[in-house]
């Protein structure tokens, strides 16, 4: 398994693919031994894909101290530089988007092409969803309230119709949150990754962004909304936004998503749209 120190950790990393080389940054929870995760969407099939487990989550190190998203866009750049990656495409979901866009601010450089996904700038361009708030919920409580943040439709009546269907992604959204909670520092690398999201706002520096930015969200997310996307989509010159649906996890939800995201990283998709 690739382990390789970066800044303070011992970090978990994978690389799929060859072509181009793409950056990916997961989100929430973000772990490589679950799926799916960077290596079951196509992009390895034209691009060199490499993906890693951020500080305090999967099989990387979880230093029991506070996280900011000054420190993830740093231990993105850090791992770049000692595979010797100097430039790439980057893609962050979620969580992820919200490192992308401060790895982007800080080492624009390194940045050919950048995809935010369901993810929110902060600031006056709005925030995601708390999560921090749920913090106090039991898992499976957790797992039934995101169930339905995730997707707006999934509401009171929704599940009342639907019951088996909304237990099945109870149950699925359980499972992943399991694989690795029974390690050391599990509960509590989780719990820093969620509290430095809180502080999160690069709204005001966007426009400073130069490279081409693709920003694809579902219509129906709970948790990064439209409002938030359109938001960016004004602060960034070189921006397009692309809405799918689907909620937060559009990309397996709607397959037009996963061509047009291709079509950009390839260069074939330029130009405002919205």
């Amino acid at each position: 398994m690739p382990f390789i120190a970066v800044r303070d950790l011992h970090m978990y990393y994978e690389t799929r693919g060859s072509g181009p080389r793409l950056l990916f940054i997961s989100g929430t929870g973000g772990d490589l031994r679950r799926s799916p995760n960077a290596f079951d969407a196509p992009f390895s099939q034209h691009c060199e894909v490499l993906a890693y487990d951020q500080r305090g989550l999967g099989q990387t190190d979880k230093p029991d101290v506070p996280y900011t998203m000054a420190d993830y866009a740093d231990d993105a750049n850090a791992l770049l530089d000692a595979l010797g990656w100097e430039r790439c495409m980057v893609m962050g979901v979620s969580f992820g988007g919200m490192v992308a866009q401060e790895f982007a601010l800080r080492y624009g450089q390194q940045v050919e092409r950048l995809i935010l996904t369901c993810t929110s700038s902060g600031g006056r361009g709005g925030a995601s969803y708390p999560l921090h708030e749920l913090a106090g919920l039991t898992l499976e409580d957790w797992a039934q309230r995101v169930v339905e943040l995730v997707d707006m439709r999934r509401d009171a009546a929704w599940q009342a119709a639907n019951p088996a269907e909304c237990q099945a992604l109870v149950d699925e959204m359980l499972a992943g949150l399991r694989i690795g909670a029974d390690e050391p520092g599990h509960a509590m690398g989780a719990r820093r990754q969620i509290e430095a999201r809180k502080d999160h706002d690069t709204y005001d520096r966007l426009p400073s962004l130069e490279m081409p930015v693709l920003i694809a969200a579902g219509r129906y997310d709970g948790i990064a909304q439209v409002s938030n996307q359109r938001a960016m989509l004004g602060q960034i010159a070189s921006a397009q936004l692309e809405l799918f649906e689907g909620g937060h996890l559009f990309f397996v939800q709607d397959p037009r998503a996963y061509e047009c995201m291709s079509a950009f990283l390839k260069g074939e998709r330029d130009g405002r749209a919205a």
